[in-house]
C-alpha cells in the first residue's frame, strides 16, 4: 500500500518526465523516466521519499541502451527501479555521483563496457579493462558480439 502512494507521488511530481510505471507487486516496480530527470528523480527518491541507493545496471537493448538504477526501502522491503533509455548512437546521461558517492564505481564500469558517457562524473578512468580490449570497444554491447 505504501509503494502505490509513493508511486502515485512520483508520478504526480514528474507527470511529464514519467513515461511508464509498471507495478510488479506490493514490494517491486519499475518507473520509466527521461534520462534528464534522473538526476532530480534520484534526489527525490533518496531525500524526501527515504530511498537508498543499492546499484545500477546496463544492457543494451533493441530500444536503446537501458539503464535500471536500483533503489531500496529497507525497512519496508521496498524496491524500486529507475529506469532510462539512451540513444545508442551517443548514450549520455548525467552523473549521479554528486548525489550519490555509491554511484561512482558503478559508472566507472558502465562507461568501460557499454561506453555510457557519465556526464560531470568526477573520473571515467578504466577499472577493469585496461589492457583486455581496445579502447572504444564494449564488449557488453551487441554489436561488439
Amino acid at each position: 500500500m505504501t509503494e502505490v502512494i509513493e508511486i502515485e507521488t512520483i508520478r504526480k511530481r514528474f507527470a511529464d518526465k514519467v513515461h511508464e510505471i509498471v507495478v510488479k507487486n506490493d514490494r517491486r516496480a519499475t518507473i520509466a523516466v527521461s534520462a534528464d530527470a534522473i538526476v532530480t528523480v534520484s534526489e527525490f527518491l533518496v531525500r524526501e521519499l527515504c530511498f537508498r541507493f543499492i546499484i545500477a545496471t546496463a544492457v543494451d537493448t533493441d530500444r536503446g541502451i537501458e539503464i535500471l538504477y536500483h533503489f531500496s526501502k529497507d525497512e519496508k522491503g521496498l524496491v524500486l527501479n529507475v529506469n532510462v533509455l539512451l540513444d545508442k548512437a551517443d548514450p549520455a546521461i548525467e552523473s549521479l555521483t554528486g548525489l550519490l558517492e555509491g554511484a561512482n564505481w558503478i559508472e566507472r564500469e558502465m562507461h568501460e563496457i557499454m561506453g555510457i558517457n557519465f556526464i560531470n562524473h568526477p573520473n571515467l578512468e578504466k577499472l577493469v579493462s585496461d589492457g583486455n580490449w581496445a579502447e572504444g570497444v564494449y564488449p557488453y554491447r551487441k554489436n561488439e558480439k
